[in-house]
């Protein structure tokens, strides 16, 4: 059967990795705000440990490893976030971590997953291609596979930004967001955000954004069934994944919908966090400032909360230029 976390895999999470990650902070801007007529607050984990929210689904999944699966280390398959991610884990906890990452994978990230004395297995850009390599790799090395979005730990350690961003929120205005809105790649954050905001505030609603060229989330959201990746290019690369049999029930059960953004408004959002919030954010962490803009009509009068996702950017390579 499989295992679905509940609240209290959050909980033990943000306990489990308090010394690991950074309790990022809380960003607005009245400029935004005016912009886009609703009161809105923003969690930078571009500023998190590894550049991203992803060290702390890893760094969750790694300390909860028993000293035997330690010992045999670990092993993953990513375009970038969670490589670096896992690699810092197994960093703190002296165990050896196996990367298998795509060739197209962006060098800023492969740089800083090498840095952290993971070793690096080369795959195709197609998510299947990195799960068949994968395969290979554990059969070797004995090594625990740590999905980046479809795994219990992953998951839970992704709801401890929801927690914070809630907890925030509520400090500066006395009363809890109406909504909080993340990228949606693999999974993993969204079902850790809609696990944490479900356990904590049930009058608030948590909505995923992915790009419209890769829209089998909100497409699985729509018809109850996990569809595969689109296979297509978006600026985003790192929701070029696709929901699990593990996250997914979260999904369906917690998440109030998935919306869709243009390339063109992903670009836009992305400069607009760099200029107006003096913030250095990837494609991916723009998604869910892009609906702001796409979808009015969703967060005009509200009180929105947002996680920017991650913030490592090839600056050779600015998808503005």
């Amino acid at each position: 059967m499989v295992q679905i976390p509940d609240f209290s895999d959050v909980i033990e999470a943000a306990y489990r990795i308090e010394s690991c990650v950074h309790h990022t902070p809380l960003f607005s801007s009245t400029t935004l705000d005016r912009m886009v007529g609703a009161e809105i607050y923003f969690k930078p984990e571009n500023l998190q440990k590894t550049g991203s929210f992803k060290a702390r689904g890893a760094c969750n999944a790694v300390l909860s490893l028993t000293e035997a699966e330690a010992n045999c280390g670990v092993a993953t398959h990513s375009s970038g976030n969670h490589a670096q991610a896992i690699a810092y884990a197994a960093q703190l906890r002296g165990v050896q971590a196996t990367i298998v990452m795509p060739e197209d994978a962006p060098s800023v990230k492969v740089a800083a997953v090498k840095e952290y004395g993971a070793t690096i297995v080369w795959a195709g850009p197609h998510p299947l291609e990195r799960e068949r390599q994968l395969e290979l790799v554990v059969g070797e090395t004995g090594a625990t596979f740590v999905h980046p979005s479809n795994d219990l730990q992953v998951i839970a350690g992704q709801g401890t930004a929801a927690l914070e961003l809630l907890e925030d929120i509520v400090l500066v205005s006395t009363r809890p967001p109406d909504i909080i809105l993340v990228p949606v790649g693999g999974g993993g954050l969204l079902s850790g955000t809609a696990l944490a905001v479900a356990g904590r505030d049930r009058g608030t609603r948590t909505i995923g954004v992915e790009p419209e060229m890769v829209d089998d989330a909100a497409r699985s959201f729509r018809d109850g069934r996990i569809y595969p990746p689109t296979g297509a290019v978006t600026v985003a690369d790192g929701l070029r994944t696709f929901l699990g049999d593990v996250n997914f029930p979260l999904i369906r059960r917690h998440v109030s919908d998935i919306l869709t953004v243009t390339e063109q408004g992903i670009i836009v959002a992305m400069r607009l966090i760099w200029e107006r919030l003096k913030l250095v954010v990837e494609p991916s962490s723009a998604v869910p400032v892009a609906a702001l803009f796409e979808h009015p009509e969703v967060f005009k009068g509200q009180r929105v909360g947002i996680v920017l996702s991650g913030g490592n950017v090839d600056l050779t390579d600015l998808t503005w230029w």
